[in-house]
């Protein structure tokens, strides 16, 4: 008998409910019964959809040869969307094979996995994933339910969403130094003594496709850092020969080139010019770009900010940094505000989105005395955003940066009420400190950490009914 199959009643015989919106599920010899409606939300590819489709469904006893348990968290996922306590009695491994069959792994995965989910003031250390090999992680990068790409070496590993399958392909690059996910199976990866952009596929390890910037010399371009929209991608590139550099913008899904922005050519002492862009974050209430990248020299580090306009080309806002300069910057669209670290007093610094003019300045977060202090206390440090809050890297302690809204604020210079950010520690106690953390990257309702000299990723996650 397949694993799916029904039975119409004797003829002259009806079952106990004639309710044309009641369909009855025999799985493994336990009766359920549900409605059209429900099984209808498992999606028009699903064998449970068919069977609310079905004219009969009302009068036919429907067999399913399968597990009658797993079965029943499964229709506890379709009637509420989300999976039910007794789940955790399961293998998550059981369940998605479950997901699998019924055709309602996207249902799973929403409710496992779901970037709502993602609570800050609540994460947890809660698994290590360990590498092959003696690499460490050079860059991470998740998808937004919780699927993770890792370049450690030559190599990638990725994880899929739940984190239990893993698959490694070997690249062209010595080590990777920039990873960005396209698709769930297609990754875009660069590297700064490597020529070019490599689009790859995760599931054979194949190239898809090069894609290069022509510089005036024509020497190798290496890539300095990648980015995306939802419609383009954006890819930093330096000459071999250090003395260009420029931001190509490519379609997302043709990889056709659409236009360039931030070309600079170096001549003489023109450093400004030749500091590259090694980050790129687009902001989507602004449709900017923000491209940031810094340089260290005798009279010590200086950066710039710039936020693009990709459809003129032109830049609508600048900063040069140099009191301080950014270790690492950030940019949050939800809280309307950039975020640095600074390479001498590793304190952390905002400056509000919604009132940006050539006089304003920074504000301290922190102790704003360790700015005369001469050291470097914020060398190595990461800054990221994630929905409302800010991470930031402490050696091997991570800060998060909330705003407290509070209703009657004191108005500022520049019309706008004083904003107040507060500073909590993440983690239990067994959780903090460890070596120093090099990576951050946020994926359904998780946060991935990576350390120096170690050969795994830390897997902080917020507490999910059901696992």
């Amino acid at each position: 008998m397949p694993p799916f199959s029904c039975s119409a009643p004797p003829n002259g015989l009806h079952p106990a409910r004639t309710d044309s919106n009641v369909v009855t599920i025999n799985v493994g010899g336990q009766i359920f019964q549900t409605t059209k409606q429900t099984l209808a939300l498992a999606g028009p590819k699903s064998i449970l959809s068919a069977v609310a489709k079905s004219q009969l469904a009302h009068l036919s006893e429907h067999f399913v040869d399968r597990d009658p348990e797993l079965f029943s968290v499964i229709l506890s996922l379709l009637r509420t969307g989300n999976l039910p306590s007794k789940a955790k009695a399961f293998d998550l491994q059981d369940v998605i094979s479950e997901s699998q069959f019924y055709g309602v792994e996207s249902l799973l995965v929403s409710s496992a996995s779901n970037p709502s989910q993602f609570d800050a003031f609540n994460l947890e250390k809660s698994l290590v994933l360990p590498l092959n090999g003696r690499d460490t992680p050079s860059a991470i990068a998740a998808t937004p339910f919780g699927s993770l790409h890792v370049a450690h070496g030559s190599k990638i590993t990725s994880f899929d969403w739940c984190l239990g399958r893993k698959k490694t392909i070997l690249t062209q690059f010595t080590a990777v130094d920039s990873l960005l996910p396209i698709s769930p199976a297609v990754a875009a990866a660069g590297a700064t003594d490597f020529s070019g952009l490599q689009i790859l596929d995760l599931e054979n390890g194949s190239v898809r496709e090069t894609l290069n910037w022509e510089n005036v010399t024509r020497s190798d371009s290496t890539v300095q850092a990648i980015g995306s929209s939802g419609e383009y991608l954006f890819a930093s590139f330096e000459s071999g020969r250090r003395n260009s550099n420029s931001i190509l913008v490519y379609d997302l899904q043709s990889l056709s080139p659409v236009t360039e922005i931030g070309h600079n050519e170096i001549f003489g002492a023109d450093l400004d010019s030749a500091i590259p862009a090694t980050k790129l974050n687009w902001i989507p209430s602004y449709n900017l770009l923000m491209a940031s990248g810094s340089h260290g020299g005798p009279s010590g580090v200086s950066g710039n900010i710039r936020f693009w306009d990709i459809r003129t080309g032109s830049v609508v806002w600048e900063l040069k940094d140099k009191v301080d300069c950014f270790s690492d910057v950030a940019v949050s669209d939800n809280l309307s505000a950039i975020f640095k670290i600074g390479v001498n007093s590793g304190e952390v610094f905002y400056m509000d989105l919604r009132n940006l003019d050539d006089e304003k300045s920074w504000v301290c977060l922190g102790d704003g005395r360790k700015l005369l202090n001469g050291k470097k206390e914020g060398v190595g440090c990461k800054i990221e955003s994630h929905g409302n809050q800010v991470f930031c890297t402490k050696k091997g302690d991570i800060e998060l940066w909330s705003e407290v809204l509070i209703s009657s604020r004191k108005k500022s210079n520049d019309g706008l009420g004083e904003r107040v950010f507060r500073k909590n520690l993440m983690g239990r106690m067994k959780d903090m400190g460890g070596a120093k953390i090099t990576n951050l990257a946020f994926g359904g309702n998780k946060m991935f950490v990576t350390r120096k000299d170690r050969q795994f990723i830390e897997v902080w996650q917020s507490s999910v009914r059901g696992f």
